[in-house]
């Protein structure tokens, strides 16, 4: 279906949906809310979300003054002008690349300074780039609920070697049980099938999928790894480390939430979930599991270049107390704090709230952006 002849969103009446054309090779498609000329907020959400992911957190931006911008980045949702097959053109979903989309849609927005850029998940990784890379525009930013560690070239994941990874993979087939970790799995070439076509069906993955990263899981306790042997890795949940022969859709298919955990959501009720399947039924997962393959050092080699650089503008991390995603990197969390941001406020940990903390605890994460974005820059 032609995406100019979808259903509209359902949205606050606070947001407004557009298409914004010639945006790096994109039409790109985003969510807006409040007074062009006011202060500029760009929100980047991550996998499998989509702007829709930022709609309880717009209209409270809005009212305190902000311009609000959420695009669907490429690879999702309502975005179009990508590729989406597998063996296709897989460099456009390089880091480098989805920094260079979001620089050219402030371009053709007529932007020329955002007063703070928040990523959530894979989001906060272009966020973190964004501000590192160009702080001229970029005055603050705000981390969520994945750690950034700067461009790479140090730790586990250096440019240049696909050495780390390999023997990671290697040392968790030879567990007992064998376990793989989820970005060997995001990036072989049956994920997208798999969960698109899963026994239970796309809302019942959506479904358990968001709830057993979220805070509503309660057997979700995190805390740092005390090392980064297979063995450590193998601490993490199965979304994370699965059983080797295991895909998504089994991983999570036991966490699905009973009938009457599922009316009790308020944050991701059945008519916002629909939104996600929707989106998914259409476009599939391949757009959003290219930015895993582009984890790849090979597919991170240009970013050698800004090694070392940090982020020094203003920065703020917020995550759910109970998202594992806090510490899936061992020494990430640690490292943010201490080497790659020169100029970070205390961390805010949510409680109650996992991964998806602007959705979970939307209010939360509202008074604490409008809060740092008071900070003199």
């Amino acid at each position: 279906m032609p995406v100019d002849t979808l259903s509209p969103l359902p949205l606050p009446d606070a947001i407004a949906s557009r298409r914004v054309a010639d945006v790096n090779g994109l039409n790109m498609h985003l969510l807006e809310a409040g007074r062009p000329g006011a202060p500029v907020v760009l929100l980047l959400h991550g996998f499998p979300e989509l702007a829709f992911s930022w709609r309880a957190v717009m209209p409270g931006l809005a009212a305190a003054g902000c311009h609000v911008i959420a695009p669907d980045q490429r690879g999702f949702g309502r975005t179009t002008g990508w590729d989406a097959d597998y063996d296709g053109d897989l460099a456009s979903f390089r880091s480098s690349n989805l920094v260079i989309d979001m620089l050219a849609l402030l371009d053709r927005l007529g932007i020329d300074r955002v007063d703070m850029v928040v990523g959530h998940d894979a989001g906060s990784q272009i966020a973190g780039l964004l501000a590192v890379l160009r702080p001229d525009i970029f005055a603050r930013a705000v981390i969520m609920s994945a750690p950034f560690t700067g461009p790479p070239g140090h730790g586990l994941l250096a440019v240049g070697s696909r050495a780390p990874a390999a023997a990671l993979d290697a040392g968790l087939a030879a567990l007992d049980p064998p376990r793989r970790h989820y970005f060997n799995y995001y990036s072989g070439r049956g994920a997208d099938a798999e969960m698109r076509g899963c026994p239970q069906g796309l809302h019942a993955f959506l479904r358990a999928y968001f709830h057993v990263k979220s805070g509503d899981w309660t057997a979700n306790a995190p805390a740092p790894l005390p090392g980064a042997s297979p063995a450590d890795f193998a601490r993490l949940p199965t979304y994370y480390v699965l059983h080797r022969d295991a895909d998504m859709a089994a991983t999570v298919a036991p966490a699905m939430p009973s009938a009457d955990e599922i009316a009790a959501c308020a944050w991701l009720r059945e008519a916002d979930l629909a939104v996600y399947t929707a989106e998914y039924a259409r476009t599939g997962f391949q757009g959003g599991l290219n930015w895993y393959r582009c984890f790849a050092p090979e597919h991170r080699a240009d970013l050698r270049l800004f090694a070392g650089r940090t982020l020094d503008v203003p920065a703020l991390f917020i995550a759910g107390a109970r998202d594992w995603g806090i510490h899936q990197t061992p020494g990430a969390f640690a490292a943010m704090q201490r080497r790659a941001c020169t100029a970070m406020a205390p961390p805010l940990l949510i409680p109650g709230a996992g991964h998806w903390v602007q959705q979970e605890a939307a209010a939360e994460v509202t008074t604490a952006l409008i809060a740092f974005l008071g900070t003199p820059a």
